[in-house]
């Protein structure tokens, strides 16, 4: 599986992790940035990361912050992006199941290393149930020109 990654300063550290455990499960992972530490914009990365989703450059994207809200407003800026702020498991499968998510948002500042994993290993597993959901998903992207 393809994942576009990125995340700012608050989320460097966490980012790190899952590409490991992403690239240790065989994803081939593209990131986007930041590489530092250093205090950086934050949407100047969830943008490059949510756009080459958008583009069908990769499948699926994750993007980190201290909260995960600033990097969720990005995303959900581009066309065709279905970003879902997740703060745990549930919420991560619910994302792809009900909503078809695209881009995974996580705050740093409120998980610990495996809560993280372990939801981007649901997220990118689970499939989207369609249906009614599919209905309202379209009714989303009707709002956008998408």
């Amino acid at each position: 599986m393809k994942i576009a990654i990125s995340a700012d300063h608050a989320g460097f550290e966490l980012k790190k992790k899952i590409i490991k455990a992403l690239e240790e499960n065989g994803n081939e992972v593209k990131d986007f940035g930041t590489y530092s530490d250093e205090s950086i914009d934050y949407a100047d990365f969830a943008y490059k990361a949510a756009k080459s989703v958008a583009d069908k450059n990769e499948d699926f994207g994750i993007i980190i912050c201290g909260s995960g809200v600033g990097v969720s407003i990005t995303a959900n800026k581009v066309k065709a992006i279905r970003a879902a702020n997740c703060f745990n498991n549930e919420m991560s499968a619910l994302a792809r199941q009900h909503n078809n998510a695209n881009i995974i948002c996580l705050g740093a500042r409120f998980l610990s290393e495996s809560q993280a994993i372990e939801m981007v290993n649901t997220f990118l597993t689970t499939e989207f149930e369609g249906g009614r959901h599919e209905r309202r998903v379209n009714k989303i992207h009707d709002l956008t020109g998408c």
